[in-house]
């Protein structure tokens, strides 16, 4: 609004020049502070426009438009794999642009370029980030430039949306896009960041950008929406109503409270600039007189569509002048707006970089001999407070952060898997879903290990197995299927537990060597990490990660050790707590199968007295078998019989056993419950004595032999040479190039506060003399 005063007022006496002076400074202390964030990553920001469109939205050439001149590559692909910031300022002195880049390992310095080295060194990262493993990079390429065609905008050109299509063959694009999408959320998140939305669309139903700008800005109530090549745009509209519909799109069609309350339209001619045959324009002032050109005859198509001419605020969003109008002055409302803001965060950065170069000052003064052994004792004893913290249980360190979910785990420390290959749900494990470590973590494997492997069934057994099993004996060629039965037993066992023991062992040792990225998390947390000491830090890291794998390793071969030998001399007192289920499962065929003619069949009684020898020792079934004889006497039966009955069917059970080598369906059915009840007493017996020797033999260790292998270890290294352990000068070389970067820091955030307060009182002296 313009303000009407006298001749010889203060008002008047601040002339037209003293203004653009104020501004200037103005402009140029935020421009210090944008570089100030970049650099040192500090908790603010000044008021920029970001650009946020797909690759074939038109946006390098638009922000081209709005700079007055070309420099950037313009068209099809990638084009932009870093931030550009454009610091632009008017002079109309400057006839051709005058641009300095900042250095990317010191953004206080500022080399002069030429448009054509710019687009040489732009060009040049493109290529560079093209062929890294990580096509896109954050930092951003800082640019200031000065020209009497450009706004006084700052504007962040970011790299372009990528929309690829589905499919397996479309994988790298696909990661490409979501790479793309990631860095332009990120920059979105800054408050102090006006979003230029750039839509190629006729249809305002179409939100490809938008979809992507309401995620972080669902209000669009710090974004502007731009509708890009609008003089392709309007030969496609077939009458009024269509055109109407577009400019003026209604609000169930166009959400949010976007800046400027409607959107923009622009054009911008093609053709690039230059002297070659290629080029349309001969200088940057023709493409300047072009754009002008371009923004005059997309009024007069609209008005022709229409059948009407435009109204003044219809004409205020039609072309690329008025875009650039509306953002100098909404910038120029946030940078005064922002200005009283801004001295408080640079107070705070101020102290707070105070207070860092306090820190170093005092970390220099503790570098001598003494002063280092108290530090390494003093964490050798808070790093296994830690480790003691996490075995027991805590919430200090964030689950999100460091815990594992049962499926992380197996794929971090490895599966359970038998020799089928297959691994057990991990939906049936208790907490598989929940992200833990420590104690709680290390329960869960265990509980994971008991669930698998006292589940496992014994392998199947084929006749092959069991004839092969009978083989020869040193003294007669009879077989011996109580032997058969152990050989294959004691095989089967070996080859299915085995794998499972060096899987537990790998992943408990996986879980015990995230203790330690934990407690350096936990001690660094409450400022007790020796922070800048990596020399000792790796040294203590690595003392730990030995000792867990040596100890994990020595644990292993005793629970080895007990597998080999139950697995080499089968002991009857281990697996006959199923007796009873034995016999009942010997009973019950062996009862059913009736005597034939040849006489191969064997009763029950005769089994059981056979050589196989399970009852031998029983003096309870001796008993109930002299009961049975007893009983058989009493009612009458002939003794005469009973003997040569016996007598018969001992005959056919050695036929049948010792002297026959066809394998009856009772012998095989005999040799098989046989297996079962070896292979299971050997099971639950690993099982057992694997889980006591892990926990003893693993975890123990790490709560009473640990502290004093560390301790040990780290007087051995003070003894040796302690410049080693601490590597005191590269220490102090790298304290003292924090100091020299702290010292300069702290040097432009006090310059830069000055800036802004004498701003600030500037600006409260001109409002008090507008006061009536």
């Amino acid at each position: 609004m313009e303000e009407k005063c006298e001749e010889g007022s203060p008002v008047a006496a601040r002339t037209s020049t003293e203004m653009d002076e104020e501004q200037g400074r103005l402009y140029e202390a935020y421009n210090e502070l944008h570089a100030l964030a970049q650099e040192f990553e500090t908790p603010f920001d000044a008021p920029a426009v970001l650009v946020v469109g797909h690759q074939t939205d038109g946006k390098s050439a638009l922000v081209e438009a709005l700079m007055g001149f070309q420099f950037n590559h313009v068209g099809g692909g990638t084009k932009t794999r870093r931030p550009i910031t454009l610091h632009m300022k008017y002079n109309p002195d400057c006839h051709s642009p005058r641009c300095r880049l900042l250095s990317d390992s010191d953004p206080s310095l500022a080399q002069d370029k030429s448009l054509q080295e710019i687009q040489a060194y732009i060009e040049a990262e493109n290529m560079r980030l093209e062929h890294e493993p990580c096509q896109f990079s954050a930092k951003e390429i800082i640019i200031r430039v000065e020209y009497k065609y450009s706004p006084n905008l700052t504007i962040i050109d970011t790299p372009g949306l990528v929309a690829p299509a589905p499919g397996r063959k479309n994988r790298a694009l696909q990661g490409q896009a979501r790479a793309v999408e990631s860095l332009v959320r990120a920059k979105m998140q800054h408050k102090e960041f006006i979003i230029l939305c750039l839509e190629d669309c006729n249809d305002w139903i179409n939100a490809t950008t938008r979809r992507v700008v309401m995620q972080i800005d669902p209000e669009l109530s710090r974004t502007v929406i731009v509708s890009t090549k609008l003089d392709t745009k309007i030969p496609q509209f077939a009458c009024a109503s269509d055109v109407e519909v577009f400019l003026s799109p209604p609000a169930c069609t166009l959400d949010g409270f976007m800046l400027g309350d409607s959107p923009f339209f622009t054009s911008v001619p093609s053709g690039r600039v230059g002297s070659g045959r290629e080029a349309v324009y001969r200088s940057n002032d023709e493409f300047k007189q072009a754009i002008s050109l371009r923004e005059m005859e997309d009024i007069a198509s609209l008005e022709d569509k229409l059948g009407r001419p435009l109204s003044k605020k219809e004409r205020s969003g039609i072309g690329v002048s008025s875009l650039r109008l509306f953002l100098e002055e909404l910038l120029q409302r946030r940078y005064m707006d922002s200005v009283p803001l801004i001295i408080p965060l640079l107070e705070k950065e101020h102290r707070s970089t105070t207070r860092k170069l306090n820190e170093i000052n005092e970390e220099l003064s503790t570098l001598d001999e003494v002063k280092m052994k108290e530090k390494g004792r003093a964490f050798h004893d808070l790093f296994l407070t830690k480790l003691s913290l996490l075995l027991k249980g805590t919430v200090v360190a964030p689950p999100d952060k460091f815990g594992e979910t049962l499926q992380d785990e197996r794929t971090n420390g490895g599966a359970f898997i038998g020799s089928d290959g297959l691994q057990f749900p991990h939906k049936l494990i208790p907490n598989s879903g929940m992200r833990l470590y420590g104690g709680a973590q290390y329960h869960r494997a265990m509980a994971e290990f008991r669930f698998v492997v006292g589940g496992i069934k014994c392998p199947p057994i084929t006749r092959e197995e069991i004839v092969n099993a009978c083989g020869v004996e040193d003294i007669h060629d009879g077989t011996n299927y109580s032997r058969t039965a152990c050989v294959i037993a004691v095989a089967k066992a070996r080859d299915t537990f085995e794998p499972f023991l060096h899987q537990l062992g790998f992943r408990l040792l996986h879980i015990l060597k995230r203790l330690l990225p934990i407690s350096v998390y936990l001690l660094k947390k409450e400022g007790e990490l020796l922070s800048g000491h990596e020399a000792f830090l790796r040294r203590a890291a690595s003392a730990f990660n030995n000792f867990a794998e040596s100890t994990e390793r020595a644990c292993r071969e005793k629970c080895m050790e007990d597998l080999v030998s139950t697995t080499r001399y089968v002991s009857w007192s281990l697996h006959n707590k199923n007796r009873a289920g034995l016999r009942h499962f010997l009973d019950s065929f062996g009862g059913t199968e009736q005597p034939v003619t040849g006489g191969h069949s064997v009763s029950p009684s005769v089994s059981q007295e056979s050589s196989f020898g399970l009852a031998a020792n029983d003096k309870q079934d001796t008993k109930q078998r002299a009961d049975v004889r007893l009983s058989h006497l009493a009612s009458g039966i002939d003794s005469g019989t009973s003997m040569q009955t016996t007598e018969m069917r001992l005959a056919d059970l050695l036929d049948s056993t010792l002297w026959n080598r066809r394998l009856a369906p009772s012998s095989e059915r005999i040799v098989y419950a046989l297996v079962q009840q070896i292979f299971h007493g050997i099971r639950e017996y690993f099982l057992a004595s694997s889980e006591l020797k892990f926990n003893c033999f693993l975890l123990m260790p790490v709560v009473d032999k640990l502290p004093a292998l560390l301790r040990e270890d780290l007087e051995s290294a003070f003894e040796d040479d302690i410049d080693n352990v601490f590597d005191v000068t590269n220490l102090r070389h790298s304290l003292g190039q924090r100091k020299r970067e702290t010292e300069i820091e702290l040097k432009r955030i006090q310059k830069l506060k000055g800036k802004f307060r004498q701003i600030h009182q500037q600006l409260n002296g001109h409002q008090a003399m507008l006061r009536p």
